[in-house]
């Protein structure tokens, strides 16, 4: 099959070095999108009906800043009405609500797996699944999914997705060295943790949301008390669980809660199963989703219960779930889409491919689903279909480094050269931060190597080393550069700095395999060689390699 990356390297014999062999597009994001315009009113007019008159009633007017998403001003209002009246329940629960608000963030998207949580992890999963039933395991796909050589793929063994998800962040590491080194969120140096990213750290929200100290005071709190005033309980919780991050008392918040319903409040239940998710209790959090799916059928709940099997690394079961849940409400989205994401993730991406099409029968905007269709048909060798479906995003008002990136590849491959440049320099003038500027220097290297300017080819991937200097792509082609230049030392190094950055690609331990075969270190090429196997074992000139090593060996 024929590779998106350069053409020659992979027509060549045997014994030549080859480039990683595809560009990478990159992954759309859920932001970009242009916000719409806002119609402006005569001056003077609305003012009474926005809350703005100077003689509103002070409580009405937060709700106004409440309902308008101001929440700083929303705040600020209620605690001067607390200053006046300590004990006026609306203000209180209305402040509660706003700063929950500021921080808040959808736990079913969030779904970041920390050092802690991959390394740590006490649940047992079995080490040979069998095919099609495992997402820790790679190679257990079912089929229908590109080569290593056609699709680039994760540390985890499975092809990267066309958009940024929380799943997709990150690779599962197997040792500690791996896992400090590689996953990293978009705007720090850290790795990935249980309190970075998306939640915040204990006590953190509060010191940001009031510069005085804590609105609650947590160690004095009266809980049972709470628990029997069901409508400030609701809104206490979600402050103590987003805002506060303290699982432990938003737990016993929701258990005092639910007892006082009389165990016949899924709401409460659903809350029980969240904190129990959070504190790694997942068949705990499993027994509580079902129980109030039991009494209210939500597609929420759902989703919270998918999430619990993925963890367990269950992702039949989760179809399962995802399925029952379409009959009972046919043409879901968020449903449809769960079932794509989990085939995406198997690897079956022809299945992937037809539920996202079925997720833009019923949405015909949906960023996730145009962004992974478009990438599908890139990687499938349709950058002209791919094109139209990228073109739908700029349309629909996104308007990034991604999406410019992946039109200039597009446009390449679809042999419209006009406007190959113009793309990419849109992309460099929209990128964002330094990871976003190597990708795009990673893909003009290949556009360089496409058109046969070798001496242009280099000074991209060296500018992508500039800014990224963890690219591991970039320093195998600067390797098979450097062989073509006849720099044997310089190659070996590149190529061992990308197999220690990057062991899941199979190309660093090939062309080491290949160029130490040719100096006579046959041993290090053995060794190199098997590396690329376990990494693409259908990859053909290994295989002949490793052959022609073997004879060498039973020769001596």
């Amino acid at each position: 099959s024929r590779s998106h990356g350069t053409s020659y390297p992979s027509k060549r014999a045997r014994t030549e070095p080859s480039f990683r062999q595809t560009p990478q597009l990159c992954k759309a994001g859920p932001s970009g999108a242009a916000p719409f315009p806002r119609r402006r009113s005569a001056p003077g007019a609305g003012r009474r009906g926005c809350g703005m008159a100077p003689d509103m009633e002070p409580l009405f007017q937060a709700w106004s800043y409440f309902r308008r998403r101001k929440f700083a001003q929303c705040s600020a209002l209620c605690s001067r009405l607390l200053e006046r009246a300590p004990g006026e329940q609306a203000a209180w629960s209305l402040k509660t609500r706003a700063l929950t608000e500021m921080v808040y963030v959808d736990e079913i998207e969030v779904d970041q797996e920390g050092i802690a949580e991959m390394l740590l992890d006490e649940n047992a999963v079995a080490q040979v699944a069998r095919p099609g039933t495992s997402l820790k395991v790679p190679g257990t796909s079912q089929g229908g999914g590109p080569s290593p050589a056609v699709r680039p793929v994760t540390q985890s063994g499975r092809p990267i997705t066309g958009f940024v998800r929380p799943s997709t962040q990150s690779g599962r590491p197997s040792t500690m060295e791996q896992a400090i080194k590689t996953p990293r969120t978009a705007h720090t140096a850290r790795p990935i943790t249980s309190a970075s990213g998306s939640y915040p750290r204990l006590g953190t929200a509060t010191m940001l949301t009031n510069p005085d100290g804590p609105f609650i005071n947590m160690s004095r709190l009266n809980l049972a008390k709470y628990a029997h005033k069901p409508k400030l309980a609701k809104a206490l919780f979600e402050y103590i669980f987003h805002h506060e991050n303290d699982i432990k008392n938003a737990l016993d918040l929701a258990a005092l809660a639910t007892e006082h319903a009389q165990f016949k409040d899924w709401w409460w239940k659903v809350q029980i199963g969240k904190c129990y998710y959070r504190l790694g209790l997942y068949r705990e959090a499993e027994k509580q989703f079902k129980s109030a799916l039991k009494q209210q059928d939500m597609i929420d709940t759902i989703l919270y219960l998918a999430k619990v099997y993925l963890r367990l690394d269950q992702p039949v079961t989760a179809l399962n779930l995802f399925k029952q849940g379409l009959d009972r409400f046919p043409g879901e989205v968020a449903l449809l889409c769960g079932i794509a994401r989990i085939h995406e993730e198997m690897n079956n991406i022809s299945s992937a491919a037809e539920y996202y099409k079925d997720v833009l029968k019923q949405d015909n905007t949906h960023v996730e689903a145009i962004a992974c269709i478009g990438s599908n048909h890139f990687y499938s060798d349709q950058p002209e279909i791919a094109l139209r479906f990228y073109r739908r995003l700029l349309q629909m008002g996104v308007y990034n480094c991604q999406l410019f990136n992946n039109l200039g590849l597009c446009c390449f491959y679809a042999q419209q050269y006009d406007m190959t440049l113009t793309s990419f320099e849109r992309a460099l003038s929209l990128a964002e931060n330094e990871e976003e500027t190597a990708d795009v220097w990673y893909n003009l290297g290949h556009v360089a190597v496409g058109i046969g300017d070798l001496n242009l080819a280099y000074q991209c991937f060296q500018l992508t080393l500039v800014n990224n200097n963890n690219h591991a792509e970039a320093y195998n082609n600067l390797a098979v550069l450097e062989m073509r230049k006849g720099h044997i030392e310089q190659a070996r190094a590149l190529l061992q700095t990308a197999s220690s950055l990057a062991p899941h690609m199979y190309e660093p331990h090939f062309n080491f395999a290949t160029l130490s075969e040719k100096i006579g270190d046959l041993q290090r090429s053995y060794t190199a060689a098997q590396k690329s196997e376990e990494a693409f074992p259908g990859h053909v000139d290994t295989q002949q390699l490793l052959k022609q090593l073997r004879e060498h060996f039973a020769m001596l």
